[in-house]
C-alpha cells in the first residue's frame, strides 16, 4: 500500500506545473541576456554618436556649400530617425537589466499577470518578456 501512495505521489508531483525555472536555466537566460545587452549597448553608443556628430573636421566641413534644402533635410531626418532609435534602444537596454535584476530574485519568467512561467522559446526570442503571449493578448484586448 505505501508504494501505491508513493506512486500516486510521484505521479502528482510530475504533474504539477512548474513555477520557476532552476538556477542552470537562469543562468543559461543570463548569458543570452548579457550578451544582448552588450551589443544593444554599442549599438545605442554607435546611434548616440551619429545624434551628437556636428561636423567636426571632416570632409564635409571642406566641401563647398552646394547643399541643397533636401539635402539637409534628409540629414536633418536621418538624425531624427537616430534619436528616436537611441531612444528605442535605451529602453531596450533597460529592459535587459530589468531582466538581470529578476534573475537575481529568481522571479525571472514568471508571468507578472498570471504567475505562470513564460515559455523557454518565448523568453529565448525575448528575454525581457514579463509577460505569456496569452497574457499579453489579453491585455491587448482591453
Amino acid at each position: 500500500m505505501a508504494e501505491l501512495n508513493k506512486n500516486t505521489l510521484e505521479e502528482q508531483s510530475s504533474q504539477v506545473e512548474k513555477t520557476s525555472y532552476n538556477d542552470e536555466e537562469l543562468a543559461y537566460f543570463k548569458a543570452i541576456i548579457l550578451d544582448m545587452l552588450e551589443k544593444a549597448r554599442e549599438e545605442y553608443n554607435t546611434l548616440r554618436k551619429v545624434v551628437t556628430h556636428s561636423g567636426s573636421n571632416d570632409i564635409e566641413d571642406t566641401n563647398p556649400s552646394f547643399k541643397t534644402v533636401e539635402d539637409d533635410g534628409a540629414s536633418q531626418l536621418s538624425k531624427e530617425e537616430a534619436s528616436q532609435l537611441a531612444q528605442r534602444q535605451y529602453k531596450f537596454i533597460q529592459n535587459l537589466e530589468a531582466a538581470l535584476v529578476r534573475i537575481e530574485n529568481k522571479t525571472y519568467g514568471i508571468c507578472r499577470l498570471t504567475g505562470k512561467l513564460i515559455p523557454k522559446g518565448r523568453l529565448e526570442l525575448v528575454p525581457h518578456a514579463t509577460l505569456t503571449v496569452e497574457a499579453k493578448e489579453a491585455l491587448s484586448k482591453k
